[in-house]
């Protein structure tokens, strides 16, 4: 009996992961995201009847890929499958999602608990079978307890990479495709038509520039995303930055707790744990007037300047010459920090920010090599499905994919239907 991959979500567009693999009429659904439109407001994936869902996997707790998990349990209780830790900061973030845009959200905090209680815990090299389907996890390098998903049924194998990553970082390793093969592999590209640059090159770059603008007077404000981003920046920052001041402000905190509680899941815990005894978490107004009149680095939530403590900053550093942004994290299309980039504001016709502005590729996403390796690692691949990016990285990283393996590659838009075997 053949298979159907319906494309929920992340078709043509970074975000919004959602793709449901069916079987005789039920589902197996990978992530169930949301993605923001210009105006901020979430857009959810399509739906499909929740009764018929017989796995919900969740790769990892970005709110692209688990924000709009809740709506499958207003009518139904699908059992769903994830790290520990991927569970515990999920619900941090789904309950500050709804702190921040419930009015146009259909669900509220009962379905976010119904959720979180039809969790089963895997970790990675486990093991779980449910109507046909036989599920492998594996690290996927992206986050803390990110997860990749191997699907078999029918003799059959489907890989669904998730957010993917082939490099180590400060707190997790590289993706692990040992022992891994597939004939269909769904996988993102958000970056597959570049290469990030040489990370240690990033960071000592950042280093150097923080200890110029500091050096100068200045304060540095790096705006991250709280889940894991920042976790990385700030490690890096108290290992290289003896004598500075460091402080971190937002979801951060409460995030990095979590993480310290699976140290199993972190590459370097104790990097994470000189970072609550060297850094400065604020807590206060009081601390928030405060640390930005003094020279030192504040990482901030959120990535893309579209709230959060770091806009509250940027705001009273924005007009000091000495002072510093720098960007470490994806900058959507029309988010604030896109703008900051590229027109030196952060509102439409608004002031232009005489702060120094720059850009440093901290990317948790694999580049197009890092994406060609995992390719080339599945000697059985008969077909490869391209998500998670916008439309022209897809178009190119399909022609590379098709130019150098030959395989039968498939840049499918939000609600297609792909017979996959």
């Amino acid at each position: 009996m053949g298979q159907k991959l319906h494309i929920l979500g992340a078709g043509r567009e970074v975000g919004r992961a959602a793709i449901a693999v069916e079987r005789e009429g039920r589902f197996i659904l990978l992530d169930y995201g949301v993605t923001f439109d210009d105006n901020d407001i979430p857009v959810l994936p399509l739906t499909i009847p929740p009764s018929r869902i017989k796995a919900h996997i969740v790769t990892h707790s970005h709110l692209d890929h688990v924000g709009a998990s809740p709506l499958l349990y207003i009518s139904a209780e699908p059992r769903a499958y994830m790290t520990p830790i991927t569970r515990d900061i999920s619900r941090l973030m789904l309950y500050d999602f709804l702190k921040i845009s419930s009015y146009y959200l259909p669900f509220e905090t009962a379905e976010v608990d119904r959720f979180l209680g039809s969790v089963e815990p895997v970790d990675y090299g486990s093991e779980r079978s449910i109507d046909g389907f036989t599920m492998r996890f594996s690290d996927a390098g992206h986050i803390p307890g990110s997860t990749m998903v191997l699907l078999e049924t029918s003799g059959k194998r489907i890989l669904y990479t998730g957010d993917v990553n082939t490099i180590e970082t400060r707190l997790v390793g590289p993706a692990d495709t040992s022992n891994m093969d597939a004939e269909v592999l769904i996988i993102e590209s958000t970056y597959g038509d570049i290469d990030h640059a040489d990370r240690r090159i990033v960071e000592d770059r950042l280093i150097e520039s923080v200890k110029e603008v500091v050096e100068n007077g200045g304060t540095v404000l790096i705006p991250a995303f709280s889940l894991s981003r920042s976790q990385e920046i700030l490690a890096l920052l108290a290992e290289r930055l003896r004598n500075i001041p460091i402080s971190y402000d937002g979801m951060i905190r409460p995030i990095t707790e979590i993480m310290l509680r699976y140290k199993k899941y972190i590459r370097r815990p104790e990097a994470l744990e000189e970072v609550e005894k060297r850094c400065i978490q604020v807590d206060s107004w009081s601390m928030r007037r405060k640390i930005w009149r003094e020279p030192g680095v504040i990482v901030a939530s959120a990535g893309m300047l579209k709230g959060g403590p770091a806009l509250y900053y940027l705001k009273r550093i924005a007009d000091n010459k000495n002072s510093a942004v720098f960007l470490v994290s994806y900058q959507g299309k029309n988010t604030p920090g896109r703008m900051l980039l590229e027109k030196g504001v952060f509102m439409e016709n608004g002031p232009r920010v005489v702060a120094r502005i720059e850009w440093f590729d901290f990317s948790a996403h694999a580049g197009r090599t890092g994406l060609l390796s995992i390719v080339k690692n599945l000697k059985s691949l008969e077909k490869i499905v391209i998500i998670h990016t916008d439309p022209d990285v897809g178009e190119a990283f399909a022609n590379t994919v098709k130019r150098e393996t030959g395989i039968d590659t498939i840049l499918p838009r939000v609600g297609d239907v792909i017979e996959i075997l």
